[in-house]
């Protein structure tokens, strides 16, 4: 049995019943009773005490075995006031004890609770057979990160063929469209007509005339 389970004998309802005394929230109940009981006794003396000073003001100094009564009874009534001020505050303290202690109560309760049902979670585990579960686990997240790789890798689709053997057919593709492009290129057509021939060279004698004429009209 664990520690906390021994805090709590036994527990339960059975224990509950064969207890003796009230239960915490009975006591606390019957304090707060009291308290009421007293708050309102409060509320009575303080009326009586401003009543006792009424009439003591009343008779005065024409009264005077009338006004010292009174004043007497407001001296028992502002005792008692102070007595009930001491008994609410000594109850306050008692009952804050108290609501600590039964929180205190429930809480170590619930924790025995939620140690027990670890404790029978537990008992169905096996740790060898969570560390195996644990490496299949494990294996299986390698092998699925070798699949994400082998897939996201690129293909090599078409490697077979050398580069030398492609680089040699693509030569031989642009040469083809060299050719076909000299094919399509139009030379200018020859000219029919003959072209203008050397002037002849003129003869001396035709000199000699060109110069007389050149002499004759200046």
């Amino acid at each position: 049995m664990s520690k906390i389970s021994k805090f709590f004998k036994g527990g339960g309802s059975a224990a509950s019943k064969g207890r003796k005394g009230p239960s915490p929230q009975e006591a606390l109940a019957r304090l707060r009773e009291t308290e009421e009981m007293l708050s309102k006794k409060q509320e009575y003396l303080e009326t009586r005490i401003e009543r006792e000073l009424a009439v003591a003001r009343q008779h005065g100094t024409k009264n005077r075995r009338a006004a010292l009564q009174a004043l007497k009874r407001k001296k028992r009534y502002e005792k008692q006031l102070s007595q009930i001020d001491g008994t609410l505050s000594t109850i306050e303290f008692q009952r804050e004890a108290l609501e600590n202690s039964h929180t205190n109560t429930e809480v170590l309760k619930n924790m025995g609770y939620a140690a027990q049902a670890m404790k029978k979670v537990h008992e169905n585990m096996d740790l060898n057979k969570i560390d195996d579960l644990m490496q299949d686990i494990t294996e299986q997240q390698d092998v699925a990160q070798e699949i994400s790789d082998a897939i996201s890798n690129r293909a090599t689709f078409g490697d077979e063929f050398g580069e030398d053997e492609l680089m040699a057919e693509l030569e031989e593709l642009e040469q083809e469209e060299l050719n076909k492009g000299m094919r399509d290129v139009r030379l200018p057509s020859v000219p029919s007509t003959s072209l203008p021939s050397r002037p002849a060279r003129r003869r001396p004698e035709d000199e000699d005339e060109m110069k007389k004429l050149a002499a004759w009209a200046s």
